[in-house]
């Protein structure tokens, strides 16, 4: 049996055309149900509904074999796991945004609001940069709106809502999308499972992009 962490929502339904496409009977993924745990028909696989946040720890202690994840969620992390293939879902930026043209005070550290506090502290460390980082966990455009920082650091899509508060895109830094990630010492042990699977989610999209 293969153990996959998955968190409910967009993501999921996503997961579940693909995996179905693999032939893995995860139709069960599209049905409305409050329960956590699933399993397929034929016990090949079981599916772990968990927070988003916390679907990089399930696979890194190795409750889950395999698990599908945004790259933000994963850099935040930092967990000890591979990343096995960008399934390209969920496709966004996680960008330093802030007024255009508004030079920060010079005489004082960066402030920059996120909740990608980790990422965040090491992005401007490894930049030689003094930056003070301001955890927040909701509505981080408010922040340079109220003067509490200079800048945010958060995931972008369309924009709408940094152009609705006068923010703008300062920069791209890096390019977000869902992402496979593995249980180093499942990859070993299950290795005639998972790898056989991570072939055909290739095949399966390579295919589509050729579409």
């Amino acid at each position: 049996m293969i153990r996959v962490a998955l968190a409910k929502g967009r993501l999921a339904s996503s997961c579940a055309d693909l995996f179905i496409r693999c032939g893995i009977r995860a139709d069960i993924l599209k049905e409305e149900t409050r329960k956590l745990v699933l399993e397929t028909s034929d016990g090949a696989f079981k599916f772990f509904f968990v927070k988003p946040s916390d679907v990089p720890t399930y696979v890194e202690y190795g409750i889950a074999d395999i698990g599908v994840v945004g790259k933000d969620t994963l850099l935040e992390a930092g967990a000890d796991l591979y990343e096995l293939l960008d399934l390209g879902f969920e496709r966004c930026k996680l960008c330093v945004a802030g007024f255009a043209g508004v030079r920060p005070d010079p005489a004082r550290p960066l402030r920059v609001a996120t909740k990608y506090v980790h990422t965040a502290r090491r992005l401007y460390a490894s930049r030689g940069e003094d930056a003070e980082i301001i955890k927040l966990n909701g509505s981080i455009e408010l922040a340079p709106l109220t003067g509490l920082s200079d800048v945010i650091f958060d995931i972008v899509q369309s924009g709408g809502t940094l152009r609705a508060n006068g923010l703008s895109v300062l920069e791209e830094v890096f390019d977000i999308s869902a992402r496979l990630i593995a249980n180093k010492v499942s990859l070993k042990t299950k290795a005639a499972q998972i790898l056989p699977l991570l072939a055909k989610m290739r095949g399966e999209l390579a295919a589509k992009d050729e579409v």
